[in-house]
């Protein structure tokens, strides 16, 4: 008797998310454009279900996590580096998916001209890129600017979740986020995959880096307004990143 078509992934020693299954299973994940303007969620899906992003999301591993264990969600993950997408949507398609779909596009530009304000349920960035020469840091993700539109596009209650190994990263995120959400840092590993929901966060604790997370729902008596003039009078990510963390970047 043959046996099932079935394969599992390792990453670092670590299984990826779900299993590869015949070629006649597989689905398509690639969203190789976004239209102008918002995006209609329940069109691009098909469906009416919450929405999950997942922001600089390499190559899937947290957000396929997420979308086999919570097929009640759709999923959007994106990132800048085409390549990284290319494998995170094979392994998607392999792995049968219909409640995701990945796009290569920049995180701000994403949230600025693409997301409806008040329309997603969770948004997820996990490691985001430090940048350690001065000539780079204006590249860094996490400002002020950034977090009050990640506030306007929550939906009221929603979630958004933090992550990173970098000291200077997570003492300014702790900082500046609280002023626009209810921040609550995370003491422990996640449940869901306690060896890391990351590719990046697998080697960080394969080396014995401390690992920092952290969930956060938007405040509810900020308006969006009110964010945008807060973000104006912030300080930028200026931080010392540490350059000896540099090579664990190249690898995850």
């Amino acid at each position: 008797m043959n046996q099932p078509f079935r394969r599992i992934e390792r990453e670092f020693g670590v299984p990826f998310p779900g299993e590869i299954l015949p070629p006649e299973k597989w689905t398509q994940t690639a969203l190789r454009s976004l239209p102008e303007g918002w995006l209609d969620w329940n069109a691009l899906f098909g469906r009416a279900a919450p929405i999950v992003l997942d922001l600089g999301c390499g190559n899937g591993r947290s957000a396929i996590q997420s979308a086999l264990t919570r097929p009640s969600h759709n999923h959007l993950g994106i990132d800048i580096l085409p390549v990284v997408i290319r494998y995170a949507r094979k392994r998607a398609n392999q792995r049968g998916l219909s409640n995701i779909k990945f796009a290569v596009i920049g995180a701000r530009e994403l949230l600025e001209r693409h997301v409806k304000p008040g329309s997603v349920a969770e948004i997820h960035c996990y490691h985001p890129q430090p940048y350690y020469h001065p000539s780079q840091i204006h590249k860094r993700l996490i400002t002020p600017e950034f977090l009050a539109m990640v506030h306007r596009s929550l939906v009221p209650g929603g979630l958004f979740v933090i992550q990173t190994d970098n000291p200077g990263y997570w003492r300014y995120i702790q900082t500046i986020t609280q002023v626009f959400f209810e921040f609550h840092e995370r003491i422990g590993r996640w449940p869901d995959a306690p060896k890391g929901r990351t590719r990046r966060e697998i080697l960080a604790l394969k080396r014995g880096l401390p690992v920092f997370r952290a969930t956060a729902i938007p405040r509810a008596n900020l308006s969006e307004a009110e964010a945008l003039t807060l973000a104006e009078s912030l300080p930028p990510p200026t931080f010392d990143a540490d350059r000896r963390l540099r090579d664990l970047d190249r690898l995850g």
